[in-house]
């Protein structure tokens, strides 16, 4: 048995895990965010680290939306979602691998000039730890490193780039 998954897990608990991160980037794909969208993947109290940055709460949220704008579409695909922890756990820790196609917006390929590229891919790591609420898994802490990435990031203004300056170093940061 592979050591990244205990022996312990719950078959289900993983399932309702792997389910919810496919479930999230479905969303993020379909730009599906209506009044109270991230309540179905997040805890309030959210703590993300990005590319972007570091953010909090609802900020933390907007980073996302804010993030998934900058571009005309989508398509996120994740694989090997792993599970830590023990049976009857309130909060796991959990890691999946993913593959991040991002379509420019027409205005950025303009600012760019001619010979600009369409796409900006990212090969990327998560690391995220969730806590069982009384709506189900919800994710508290949500770390993105990329591992690779092909084509330029996408433009962005300065307020963006220095807006999350705080590190936040893992799942137990408060």
């Amino acid at each position: 048995m592979d050591e990244m998954m205990s022996s312990t897990t719950n078959a289900r608990d993983h399932f309702e895990v792997a389910t919810l991160v496919s479930g999230f980037f479905r969303t993020l794909d379909e730009r599906r965010f209506g009044e109270g969208w991230a309540r179905a993947y997040f805890t309030d109290d959210l703590r993300t680290t990005t590319p972007l940055g570091v953010a909090r709460g609802a900020d933390a949220v907007r980073q996302v939306e804010e993030a998934i704008g900058r571009f005309a579409a989508t398509l996120h695909i994740s694989s090997d979602v792993l599970v830590r922890a023990e049976r009857g756990a309130r909060t796991v820790r959990a890691s999946w691998n993913a593959h991040m196609t991002h379509v420019h917006l027409d205005s950025t390929l303009q600012a760019r000039g001619e010979g600009a590229g369409p796409l900006f891919t990212v090969g990327g790591a998560y690391e995220a730890e969730l806590r069982h609420t009384d709506r189900g898994w919800r994710i508290n802490w949500m770390s993105v490193r990329a591992v690779w990435t092909t084509g330029e990031p996408p433009l962005l203004p300065e307020e963006t780039a220095t807006r999350f300056a705080e590190p936040v170093d893992g799942p137990a940061a408060n």
